[in-house]
């Protein structure tokens, strides 16, 4: 597994990284593959996570998690995403849900999740996609009504990582038709075994196979009013201040491990790989060690971009969210070029059925089509950069 870029020399977040890296590869990696064929919900690395203390990574120190931030998140889904992007999905997720309960928790939330989430006894996730909004996550459809102290929710939710097998789950909801304007809507903690909370079909997707992205219906669920996050109303704040910064820094690092993968896997091909008539390796020819520099060009670059994205985030730099907007963006089209050059310099072992190359394709095109996409990235990208309202 490679690691270049990842150690903060002496720091807590260079001691993370390298006990992620050592999770990986005594508990990931062994099923791996079968986690991508079988479409299987990764249950061995997220319990392997929290058996290692990984699981509060953005738990604050007070209550027993490690306090990390948008930096801490995309190295760690990077070297998880080497591996099992699958694996590296399931824990970005829950650690973004985490950091939106964690934004502005109550004591009550703080004692009966992020505790407990620290103590690695608890998966959260997100839920904010619908199929009626696509890429615009931030204008959900799903609907609550007060009702004394309980919150009443209809609607359903689609694209749900960890799906049926978080917890809880940070849901986007409006109030009632005709009590709110455009983009004002709240979020809520529904715990897992809420009456009225019902899954779709499992998830069998094209990439991203063991993520278990499943849609689930809401039907008179009765939550809590005391699980309601914030005030009424001022998800707008949690959109850019929170659930996006931390959602596109998790996905960059793990868009950015696929391409790193893919680049470590076509180095040995290339050196391993030699001619029967000559008996010299590929890595010989001149235009393939001009290809194979591309490549690792490509994976500076956009590691570069999200480090600094993450750098400038934790940090609250007035110029950091075009960095934090495009790094997503970024990564991947890195993943699918590389995995796409990859499978190119490989020749026809590449071409093997469901081979490791393969996987990394398909993994790696999920980058485009994940809410917020690649274009609507951009879009939002240019706006911040020329000084114009995102929405």
């Amino acid at each position: 597994m490679n690691t270049t870029g990842l150690n903060v020399t002496g720091s807590r977040l260079a001691q993370l990284s390298e006990l992620t890296t050592q999770v990986v590869q005594d508990h990931v990696l062994p099923l791996a593959e079968q986690v991508d064929r079988d479409c299987l919900w990764p249950a061995h690395s997220m319990q392997a996570f929290a058996q290692a203390g990984l699981m509060g990574l953005q738990v604050p120190e007070r209550l027993g998690g490690h306090g990390q931030g948008l930096l801490g998140l995309s190295m760690l889904t990077e070297i998880i995403g080497q591996t099992c992007p699958s694996s590296a999905l399931c824990f970005g997720m829950h650690c973004v849900g985490t950091a939106v309960i964690a934004a502005k928790s109550t004591p009550r939330q703080e004692d009966k999740y992020l505790r407990a989430i620290a103590r690695g006894e608890h998966i959260t996730t997100l839920a904010v996609s619908e199929s009626g909004s696509g890429s615009h996550f931030y204008l959900p459809a799903t609907q609550m009504t007060a009702e004394g102290d309980a919150l009443v929710v209809n609607g359903s939710k689609h694209f749900i990582t960890n799906g049926s097998h978080a917890d809880s789950y940070v849901v986007s909801v409006v109030a009632q038709a005709g009590e709110h304007q455009l983009g004002d809507f709240s979020c809520l903690v529904i715990d897992g075994n809420t009456d009225g909370l019902e899954w779709m079909e499992p998830w069998r997707g094209f990439g991203m196979r063991g993520n278990s992205s499943r849609g689930a219906s809401l039907s008179d669920a009765r939550v809590p009013a005391e699980n309601l996050l914030g005030e009424m109303g001022d998800q707008v704040w949690y959109v850019f201040e929170v659930i996006a910064p931390y959602f596109l820094m998790a996905m960059a690092g793990t868009y950015l491990g696929i391409a790193q993968s893919a680049l470590d896997a076509t180095r040995a091909h290339l050196r391993q790989r030699r001619y029967d008539h000559s008996g010299g390796s590929l890595a010989e020819n001149d235009v393939i060690q001009s290809r194979f520099a591309e490549m690792w060009m490509e994976v500076e670059k956009t590691r570069s971009l999200i480090r600094e994205a993450g750098r400038r985030g934790d940090l609250g730099e007035a110029d950091a969210l075009p960095f934090i907007l495009s790094c997503k963006a970024q990564a991947a089209e890195t993943a699918v070029s590389l995995a796409n050059e990859a499978m190119t310099l490989c020749g026809g072992m590449a071409y093997r059925d469901n081979s490791r190359l393969a996987q990394m394709l398909r993994d790696a095109r999920a980058g485009h089509v994940m809410a917020p996409t690649t274009d609507l990235l951009k879009l939002w990208t240019g706006r911040a950069l020329l000084d114009l309202p995102l929405l």
